[in-house]
């Protein structure tokens, strides 16, 4: 679905990285869908760091 809003959930963040940067890409798995408006509710697994 092209217009679908996708809601991360980060429950913990790995020491000594941020969170992910507008526009990166991760990786997780959908946990959660409302097909009645087009949203998702994603579990982030893995993103990565600023430096890479």
């Amino acid at each position: 679905m092209p217009n679908a809003i996708a809601l991360a959930e980060i429950t913990a963040v790995p020491l000594g990285m941020d969170l992910p940067a507008l526009g990166a890409f991760v990786g997780g798995e959908v946990i959660w869908h409302a097909a009645h408006n087009h949203q998702v509710k994603v579990r982030l697994d893995e993103w990565p760091a600023a430096d890479e």
